[in-house]
């Protein structure tokens, strides 16, 4: 009756719409006011359905370990069982880190680093610290260290390698007669080589001679500080080989890092590469305290250059929006442990770039792949604002406040 009070009047006889009238009010208090006896009150309601989402909840995730439990069951494997040495090119933080996360897996397994410097050697094998990067952590006891080529690669059935890019393939070069034609490289490395535009997974089977040589690709929102903590992290390995992606995903999955497969190589090398450029942009907005929208406004932009670079040679956009493009340039870009990022904060406080690298200890990748990924873009005619922007700041043709400007004054378009 109350409902019909808002529907169109229909002729009826006068009698019978005085009645409707006189019925209307005391209907509609009725319904507000007092409840039948035998409803579901409002405190009743609330709870019964928090209830039934509970049980739904629990049931959905009890189903979710029993799956998880299962594939376990079903996808064990060998490998680690079968695997007896491991060497780690480089004693930078995250091939030390890498080192570590391995040998603790497998107290009898071999990990052999191959490092430059005698004293960083004499410091892992006597005190199993490396004194230059990590210092603060005890290594396994089951990491070596050594600075011949033939003694760390002998007998090894998986190689990490963590040299920066712009001096990996010389020093491939150098160690290439050592290195079996059917030994894994897992590159750690990211970035492009500057002058040759050469991703890792360019060069390394270039530098050795072997364009056969097994490939993988590591990447992934990840500090090494964070891997010795053994805080929760996840990486993905890629490689055009399913079942090698597979080996390298047991071999270093654990309770505190979970490892994704991918078959996009180009995915996963490009975005590894370009976050570092974009994580210099975010630095620079950090540095000149232009506030949390513009950040925002920043990577976004960042985000849409490199899927449209990448796509343009081959990438998946699944890839750029998983662990090795989001994933990583969320890091990369929002967390001080960042050396791009840092490199960007102090350029955006005003200081030079000589002078900022030449206080670090460490490689900056972003700083040399910057021009490298301006070459690329012209390569395949794609625009790139923000990463070019950064290329001149390093190039020293720009300062920060005005290539500022100058991206507030491009056109007004359309998002793509």
């Amino acid at each position: 009756m109350a409902t019909a009070a808002f529907l169109p009047p229909i002729p009826t006889p006068r009698s019978r719409i005085t009645t409707a009238r006189h019925c209307l009010l005391p209907i509609c208090t009725a319904s507000t006011d007092a409840p039948p006896p035998d409803a579901e009150t409002d405190e009743d309601a609330p709870r019964s359905a928090r209830k039934d989402r509970r049980r739904i909840v629990r049931i959905a995730w009890e189903k979710l370990v029993r799956w998880s439990r299962s594939w376990r069951r079903r996808n064990r494997s060998d490998v680690l069982e079968t695997t007896r040495k491991v060497v780690v090119l480089g004693g930078g933080s995250f091939g030390t880190a890498m080192a570590a996360q391995v040998a603790a897996k497998k107290p009898d397994l071999e990990v052999a680093m191959l490092l430059r410097d005698d004293l960083v050697c004499r410091s892992i094998n006597h005190h199993h610290v490396n004194c230059k990067y990590l210092s603060e952590y005890r290594l396994p006891g089951n990491i070596v260290a050594t600075t011949s080529a033939s003694d760390a690669l002998a007998g090894a059935d998986f190689c990490f390698h963590a040299v920066p890019v712009q001096f990996s393939s010389s020093f491939l070069g150098s160690i290439s007669t050592h290195v079996d034609p059917k030994l894994p490289f897992i590159s750690l490395s990211k970035g492009l080589e500057l002058n040759t535009l050469r991703t890792m997974s360019q060069i390394i089977p270039q530098a050795l001679g072997n364009p056969r040589q097994p490939f993988i690709v590591l990447s992934g929102p990840s500090f090494a500080v964070e891997l010795m903590d053994r805080l929760p992290t996840a990486m993905v390995v890629a490689s055009k080989d399913k079942k090698l992606a597979s080996a390298v995903q047991q071999l270093l999955a654990s309770s505190n890092l979970r490892i994704s497969t991918s078959s996009d190589v180009t995915g996963v090398e490009i975005a590894g590469a370009l976050k570092n450029v974009l994580a210099i942009a975010a630095g620079i907005v950090e540095g000149m305290h232009l506030g949390n929208n513009c950040m925002a406004a920043l990577v976004a932009q960042g985000c849409s250059e490199i899927r449209w670079l990448a796509t343009k040679m081959g990438a998946k956009p699944t890839t750029l929006a998983g662990l090795s493009g989001s994933g990583d340039i969320m890091l990369t870009c929002f967390v001080n442990l960042s050396r791009n990022r840092n490199v960007g904060l102090r350029l955006g406080s005003g200081e030079k770039l000589d002078e900022i690298l030449n206080s670090m200890n460490q490689v900056a990748e972003g700083v040399s792949t910057a021009g490298a990924v301006i070459a690329l873009a012209q390569k395949y005619n794609v625009k790139l604002p923000v990463l070019t922007a950064v290329a001149r700041i390093i190039d020293n043709e720009l300062t920060p406040k005005k290539a500022v400007m100058e991206l507030m004054n491009l056109p007004q378009v359309e998002e793509v």
